[in-house]
């Protein structure tokens, strides 16, 4: 794992003379996504979280996994790990698990996370591990040119052709057709199945909701789920149609009510989003791993130690 920034130098701010900014942040490695990727808003919420909870960027680290989401650390000046495809939340959870002092973000696209990657949500979810896991889902393989991924709706080519999103199918037309035969995965209702800790939805194209729903995911002491529509403006430019769909959720939803959020998580004409459920009473695995601790003894380990020795 290494340092990101300009002379791999960290910015202190345990004992900060000034606060924060956004620039103090920023390492010296500029963003390459397309002009107009929802990812530039994902990053600069990511920024406006560190500044306004008061985090160390000395105690911040981002894993990702492969896809544009991949480059994601590189941008940041904080610890980062650019890791394998699909895998960016075992390594996250084993970097909690080796270091809980510190604030641990694990960044994936909708390919990284629900295809090569999607059986490591239930086990992240079943520990409870804290980090927050933040999906740039745009719903397309981007990086690799425009295919279909597991949260394409089936009538992508049609919204394409109909004008409500735009992007360049040139070459993609067959891969599209073939993909009406495929339901798209809904990621809000299956961490939800997997009962993970806390659940939530974002758009790109409202950063301030944006922002604010990723600050009460670190604060939240377990494992978040932040799915956020981040349109590519290539491939499949959603602007236009998450404008239309996307909702917060109803004044009167009760986070802790489990059912209801699954039931929200279906309605199948609007986007909410804000938190769809948050369960506070659920320890961490870094809770109980502190509490298994306590249990052993300063001589346990040479007792065990002794059970072998000749």
């Amino acid at each position: 794992m290494t340092a990101m920034g300009r002379g791999n130098r960290m910015v202190a701010t345990a004992e900060h003379v000034a606060p924060l900014r956004v620039k103090d942040l920023k390492s010296g490695v500029k963003p390459i996504w397309c002009p107009g990727c929802g990812d530039y808003s994902i990053l600069s919420s990511f920024f406006q979280v560190i500044i306004n909870l008061k985090l160390d960027p000395a105690k911040v680290a981002v894993v990702s996994g492969i896809g544009c989401s991949g480059r994601f650390p590189a941008f940041a000046r904080v610890y980062g790990f650019h890791g394998v495809h699909g895998r960016a939340l075992p390594t996250a959870t084993g970097l909690k698990a080796a270091r809980p002092d510190l604030t641990v973000f694990a960044m994936s696209g909708d390919g990284d996370a629900f295809s090569i990657g999607g059986g490591h949500i239930a086990h992240a979810a079943r520990r409870n591990v804290d980090i927050t896991y933040i999906v740039m889902d745009n719903e397309i393989y981007g990086l690799t040119k425009g295919q279909p991924s597991a949260t394409s709706p089936p009538d992508i080519l049609e919204l394409s052709i109909s004008g409500k999103t735009k992007g360049n199918r040139k070459g993609m037309v067959g891969l599209l057709d073939i993909h009406k035969v495929e339901e798209a995965l809904n990621p809000i209702l299956m961490a939800l199945a997997y009962n993970a800790s806390f659940v939530a939805r974002a758009f790109s194209g409202r950063p301030k909701e944006l922002t604010a729903i990723i600050e009460e995911g670190v604060r939240h002491k377990g494992f978040s789920f932040i799915q956020v529509m981040s349109p590519c403006v290539t491939f499949f430019n959603t602007y236009n149609h998450f404008r239309e769909t996307v909702a917060p959720l109803p004044e009167d939803h009760d986070p802790s009510d489990r059912m209801r959020a699954i039931a929200l998580a279906m309605e199948p004409d609007k986007t909410y989003v804000g938190i769809f459920y948050r369960d506070e009473t659920r320890p961490s695995l870094g809770e109980r791993l502190e509490e298994y601790r306590q249990q052993l003894s300063p001589t346990s380990m040479e007792e065990l130690l002794a059970r072998f020795t000749r």
